[in-house]
């Protein structure tokens, strides 16, 4: 007779695993499904259309081994409990796992828990549960919308405009937003408007800046000052003036800490402040949520779970937060009973608890030399904005300082803040800096040091960050906490974007796309829609709708609009444009044809020619320039070429030679490494990066451009 079990517990990763032993006695195993154990095939559609949308799942050839040792573990266990995470994916690991071992119910428990701690992991075994099978369908409905929508516009797209060309329901909508942003940029006119600004000084001490804020009793707007005509003209008003203070105005205000982290807000921030792309911090997140090993302690999980859009903290945390902040603080910073907080979020569900420390006595200073430089930073973070989040509210003195002159009524102004209680800041610094004016009072003369007239231009928008994108997605109600981050991994990686200097920058193809899935398929990228979506998702997790009529509902209209654009459309029309060129080889026309990576000029003679040339932005013919450098392969001559990541070098003789290497663009400055080359922008993983010329004998690499870590106080709170 094999050897029976007491308890099997499944957690998701080895690491949760290790963490969560440490808690218990001998008579529990804990084991690891590593992730997913089953999803639809991934070479076809694995939806059955005529049967209610049946889904068919498949266990991976990778994970077959891992499941048929946890089928045997769990086959001679007297009770298995699914121990994976507290959102609608680990309940769906769960019921995948539960499917596959085919138990008596009587054996199966469903866990759950915020945390990794021992008391969190105890009250959880003190409480299980069944699968909770509204969740578990919410999360298949997705997984079969996702994969519909996927797999049949893809190869729409593959036939109509290019071949490794996707769509998604939630990536489509991403990628919309980020080319509206990137039109009103090209659309954006910039306007010229000055200011005219002095330096004054105390007769005593005391130095500060004013700026020109009311002519003739009139308040200027930031535009008021059109050109530099107008400016000098102030400027000869006030010559030989003499100033003094006309107006002192002070105002006590108070500023609120913010709450606590969400998933979206923690995105937001660590791209802020530390840099982080959303992936980074999710990845980072989940590190510190299954456990560092702490010395002696061992493995020990630090974070409260990081997927969630609640502002909830638990009673513990708001105690132990109180007690802390009073004793490492004082009193004064404390509060009398515990700050609580309301989502905005549109849609917010799956609230369990907001990210905060599993323990607030570990200080971030004390973990640092257990973590790596990421976890701490990140740690850091979360820790202080949980902390300040139950902390007095600072209080600021705002002070506006108003200077006239002798001659005319040309009036300065000068602001300032100084903080005069710190409270929450002392956790959770601003980021900002107080501009200390003088103690000045009405009446008190004032020198002139400078005055001097300065040309503004208005700016565009700015082009999404991963931060800025995070946040339009939740205002809009597209996604939810688990999917921002692959979302914004799957357009990069994908060909549609690209992150230049922490911006996502949208390739050529993608307004092809994108055009065609707004004319021709607007309720696979409509915003409404999509959160209408996402909102019967959660009415499906609350037990309120079935998934199947939802799906049916979504596929009916959009199958038949598919089929008709299958008919309507040529990609002839889609994707070529004539030209007046001719081909220089054979003679025939040349036409300009768009592939993932952009326009080029293409002969009509195609496949019997396959001459192209490179073209600009504006349709011209780029002329193909040789350089004095053959090929270390067939001895052709080596040019320069174009292509997804701007201006390459190639051999003269592609596609027969397909010899390529970058063209290494320097920032002007040395490696920081070895001294010695030079620090050259690359490009990877759809990102930008920067390395040393005399790779591979310097290997520096790095995501940040040299020197701007140290400018932008990197990993500060």
């Amino acid at each position: 007779m094999p050897k029976t079990l007491q308890k099997l517990i499944i957690v998701e990763s080895p690491t949760k695993a290790k963490t969560i032993t440490k808690f218990l006695g001998s008579d529990f195993k804990i084991d690891s499904s590593y992730g997913h154990v089953r999803d639809l095939p991934k070479k076809k559609l694995g939806v059955d259309l005529e049967h209610d949308f049946a889904p068919e799942y498949v266990i991976f050839k990778e994970n077959q081994k891992r499941i048929t040792a946890l089928k045997k573990l769990a086959a001679k266990a007297d009770e298995v409990y699914y121990a994976t995470d507290e959102d609608r994916e680990g309940e769906a690991i769960s019921w995948h796992l539960s499917e596959i071992f085919n138990l008596p119910k009587s054996k199966e428990r469903r866990i759950a828990f915020h945390e990794i701690t021992k008391e969190a992991i105890l009250a959880a075994l003190d409480h299980p549960r069944q699968i909770d099978m509204n969740l578990v369908d919410a999360q298949q409905a997705r997984r079969v919308l996702d994969r519909l929508v996927g797999y049949k516009i893809s190869p729409f797209l593959w036939k109509k405009v290019a071949k490794g060309l996707s769509a998604g329901r939630v990536q489509s909508v991403a990628v919309r937003l980020i080319i509206e942003r990137e039109r009103e940029i090209t659309a954006f006119n910039k306007e010229e408007y000055w200011s005219v600004e002095a330096d004054f000084k105390k007769p005593s001490d005391g130095e500060f800046r004013g700026k020109l804020h009311r002519v003739g009793g009139q308040m200027l707007d930031k535009m008021a000052i059109k050109d530099q005509a107008t400016a000098d003209n102030y400027l000869e008003q006030l010559n030989s003036a003499k100033y003094q203070v006309a107006k002192v105005e002070k105002k006590e205000t108070q500023k609120n800490p913010l709450p606590p982290f969400t998933t979206s807000t923690l995105q937001q921030d660590a791209n802020r402040r530390l840099g982080f792309s959303a992936k980074q911090t999710m990845m980072i997140a989940q590190q510190l949520y299954e456990g560092v090993v702490l010395g002696g302690e061992g493995q020990v999980g630090l974070i409260s779970y990081m997927r969630t859009d609640s502002l909830n903290l638990s009673e513990k945390f708001l105690g132990e937060a109180s007690e802390f902040i009073k004793k490492n603080y004082g009193a004064d910073f404390g509060l009398e009973a515990p700050r609580h907080f309301k989502t905005k979020s549109k849609g917010a569900q799956e609230a369990h608890e907001a990210i905060r420390p599993t323990e607030v006595y570990r200080q971030p200073e004390e973990m640092k030399d257990h973590l790596t430089p990421q976890q701490y930073k990140l740690y850091n973070l979360i820790w202080r904005r949980a902390v300040a989040s139950q902390m007095a509210v600072a209080v600021l003195a705002n002070t506006a300082v108003d200077v006239s002159n002798d001659k005319n009524d040309l009036v300065f102004r000068a602001t300032g803040q100084v903080i005069k209680f710190a409270g929450f800041l002392s956790a959770y610094p601003s980021g900002g800096q107080d501009i200390i004016l003088p103690d000045l009072t009405e009446g008190e003369k004032l020198d002139l040091l400078k005055i001097e007239p300065l040309q503004h231009f208005t700016q565009p928008p700015a082009r999404y960050s991963d931060a800025t994108l995070v946040k339009a997605l939740e205002e809009k109600g597209i996604g939810r906490p688990s999917t921002y981050a692959p979302t914004i991994n799957t357009i990069i990686t994908r060909g549609y974007v690209s992150r230049e200097e922490k911006r996502l920058k949208p390739a050529e193809i993608a307004f092809l796309v994108n055009d065609l899935l707004v004319e021709h398929f607007p309720e696979i990228v409509d915003y409404d829609f999509t959160a209408k979506m996402e909102g019967e998702l959660d009415e499906i997790a609350a037990g309120e709708l079935k998934w199947q009529p939802v799906i049916k509902k979504f596929y009916g209209p959009f199958s038949e609009n598919l089929e008709k654009k299958y008919g309507e459309l040529n990609k002839e029309d889609i994707v070529n444009q004539e030209t007046s060129e001719v081909c220089d080889k054979c003679g025939k026309p040349m036409i300009i044809k768009i592939g993932r990576f952009g326009k080029f000029l293409a002969c009509t003679g195609f496949p019997e020619c396959k001459n192209t040339k490179q073209i600009n932005g504006a349709g011209e013919i780029e002329p193909e320039e040789t350089l004095d450098e053959k090929c270390p392969n067939c001895g052709k001559p080596m040019v320069y070429k174009h292509g997804r990541f701007g201006k390459f070098i190639a051999c003269s003789d592609y596609p027969k030679c397909k010899t390529t290497k970058q063209v290494l663009k320097t920032i002007g400055m040395k490696c920081p490494e070895c001294k010695e080359g030079e620090v050259v922008i690359r490009h990877g993983r759809g990102r930008v990066f920067y390395g040393c010329s005399r790779y591979p004998d310097c290997k520096f690499t790095s995501w940040k451009k040299p020197g701007e870590a140290e400018k932008s106080g990197e990993g500060e709170a």
